[in-house]
């Protein structure tokens, strides 16, 4: 008990009452916090733990690298492409294989399929309950609804009265029949709760709105990579044939009557983006403007390798360019490069994994992941039933990455943060026009720098980023669509398919602008085969423990000095936490650096 100042700048008081929220609902995977609250009910600690480890590389070492991508796209269901996408790159990266134009365009096109599905079904379906009170929406008046949705969003065409009343009549029968589903359990009457009935109502309806849009758009993944949520990928390009003079659409190749269905499906998304989601977001962060909080490392240092290259293999021309910024400093960009081994390491004194030299970290490459399970001294309860955990010890499945020493956020906000501060002329614009609207509806005057390193910032620069994603998608199926008509039908590089072609030992790394951040995969490939594969995901930076010096994560960072209106209903700490759209699927991993076996689970 005490107060710790830890060395990137935060305090920490352990005293006061301890608030355990296990499990945190509404995110891949599995996720403990504990939090400290002081007499006045604000977060003065907070301790974020993965619950659940993976082996996915584990059964990767002695395989074809060729074939990586199919393994690691089943590390999460909800990233889908975005780990085979990456993976592909490490191993083209190794081998030094450069795909075709084509193939570029097509995988842009399905990462930004990902990207707008992701952040649209996050959003409504994941982090909207934590603004949003479904059952205060049976108080709403329709006909003040229809006239909130006019105004905040006139180009949608479902505004009128009688669709509202139809809506709230199937949530009135929903609520009555105390089936709530996944509204059951929800603190509804807390007053953290601040939106009027009518944008309940709105934000309820939209939700429902959503569920229609997410299924429409992956019918791209099915058109470009055959099935989702894990298309198929291909070292050298995409499996993906072009046949212009194909017709029909069951089992075709590619073909125009093909591409003009993805070219409506990007419409449809488009229209919803701009015309609900987005303006959903800014018209609720209007009734929450005094909250203001979760910042954390947003504020300071923020991370990506950056993606959406315009050139393929011009990483200048990223349309979204990578860097870090550290100690809030957006007039200074550093440069990043995944293969230093001084700029990317993983550390684990607070990671229930072993070094032989714990107060060091490890470069990817060189990734040694040890499983070592073992509890603190003060931790309260026993090994199947922890009370309370003891931070000062191992207390987490995720290790701990660092660049340059440094903890950083990774994730939209840190990307628009970049883009903003190096001129990217679409983003600051939408950010001007974005925080213009905001500030208008709330009667604010908040700059980028004091609006944007916040939850609400956050969930903000992740509908910006939906937005951008959609345009991008546009031009790349018009580029697409002219390269095609210029002759180029190419898919897929092959001269390097056959392992006869290949070096004795290749190393690569491949990097993706994931939904949830930042995303690196390093490979080593030794006689044909795989001989050290890792995995850095954005939740793994995000959702680090402290590391040997006592830096904390994102995560532990963003809940300190956020009032608490009840702290065992809490929805403060759940509105952070979402605004990241944590994966715990993804963040935790087991490897032998030997290939020893580390368990043997029999299923009966």
């Amino acid at each position: 008990m005490g107060i710790v100042q830890t060395p990137n700048g935060f305090s920490l008081d352990t005293g006061g009452k301890r608030i355990v929220v296990d499990p945190v609902t509404r995110i891949e995977g599995h996720m403990r916090c504990e939090v400290n609250v002081d007499s006045d009910n604000i977060i003065r600690n907070a301790v974020s733990t993965g619950t659940m480890w993976r082996g996915l590389e584990v059964i990767l070492k002695g395989r074809d690298p060729r074939d990586a991508w199919a393994f690691v796209e089943r590390i999460c269901g909800v990233c889908t492409g975005c780990h085979a996408l990456t993976s592909v790159r490490a191993v083209e990266d190794a081998l030094q294989i450069r795909i075709p134009k084509n193939a570029h365009l097509i995988r842009e096109i399905m990462a930004k399929t990902l990207q707008v599905h992701d952040h649209i079904v996050h959003f409504y379906h994941l982090h909207a309950l934590d603004w949003v009170n479904p059952v205060n929406a049976l108080k709403a008046d329709p006909q003040a609804t229809s006239a909130l949705q006019q105004a905040v969003s006139p180009r949608h065409a479902k505004s009128s009265p009688g669709y509202f009343r139809d809506v709230q009549t199937r949530l009135k029968k929903f609520v009555e029949s105390g089936q709530l589903g996944i509204f059951k359990n929800g603190y509804w009457d807390n007053p953290a709760y601040k939106l009027s009935p009518e944008a309940d109502l709105m934000a309820v309806t939209h939700y429902l709105e959503a569920l229609d849009l997410q299924k429409d758009i992956v019918k791209i993944h099915t058109i470009l990579g055959g099935k989702n949520p894990h298309p198929n990928y291909m070292v050298g390009g995409v499996p993906c044939a072009i046949n212009m003079d194909g017709t029909g659409s069951s089992g075709a190749p590619l073909n125009m009557e093909r591409l003009n269905f993805i070219r409506a499906r990007i419409q449809e998304a488009t229209a919803f983006v701009e015309n609900v989601y987005l303006p959903d977001v800014l018209a609720i962060a209007s009734f929450y403007k005094d909250w203001l909080y979760g910042g954390g490392l947003s504020a300071t240092n923020v991370m990506d390798y950056g993606d959406y290259e315009k050139v393929p293999y011009d990483h200048s021309t990223c349309q979204l360019p990578g860097g870090v910024i550290l100690n809030g400093n957006w007039n200074e960009v550093h440069p990043i490069d995944p293969r230093d081994p001084a700029q990317v390491q993983e550390f684990v004194a607070h990671s229930w994994y072993h070094y032989e030299d714990e107060s060091k970290g490890l470069h990817p490459w060189d990734g040694v992941t040890e499983a070592k399970f073992e509890l603190g001294a003060n931790t309260k309860g026993t090994r199947t039933d922890i009370k309370e955990l003891d931070e000062a010890a191992k207390y987490s499945w995720i290790k701990a990455p660092r660049w340059r020493g440094h903890a950083v956020e990774v994730g939209p906000l840190p990307r628009y943060i970049l883009a903003y501060a190096q001129g990217v002329g679409y983003v600051k614009d939408q950010i001007t026009e974005a925080l213009g609207a905001f500030n208008t509806l709330a009667g604010t005057n908040f700059t980028p720098q004091q609006a944007l390193p916040t939850t609400i910032g956050r969930t903000l620069a992740r509908a910006l980023e939906c937005q951008y994603c959609c345009t991008m998608m546009m031009d790349d199926w018009n580029a697409l669509i002219a390269n095609i008509k210029a002759g180029d039908t190419a898919t897929a590089n092959v001269e390097k398919w056959d392992p006869k072609t290949w070096p004795k030992e290749a190393k690569g790394v491949g990097t993706v602008a994931a939904p949830r951040g930042g995303l690196g995969h390093w490979i080593k490939i030794k006689d044909g085969k795989i001989d050290n594969y890792q995995c850095v995901v954005p939740t793994t930076w995000n959702g680090s423990p402290r590391d040997p010096k006592g830096n904390i994560g994102a995560f532990e960072a963003s809940l300190l000095n956020t009032p608490m209106a009840r702290p065992d209903e809490p929805v403060e700490i759940l509105r952070t936490l979402h605004s990241f759209d944590p994966c715990l699927a993804c963040s935790t991993h087991v490897m032998a650096p030997d290939g020893a076996e580390l368990a043997r689970v029999t299923v009966r």
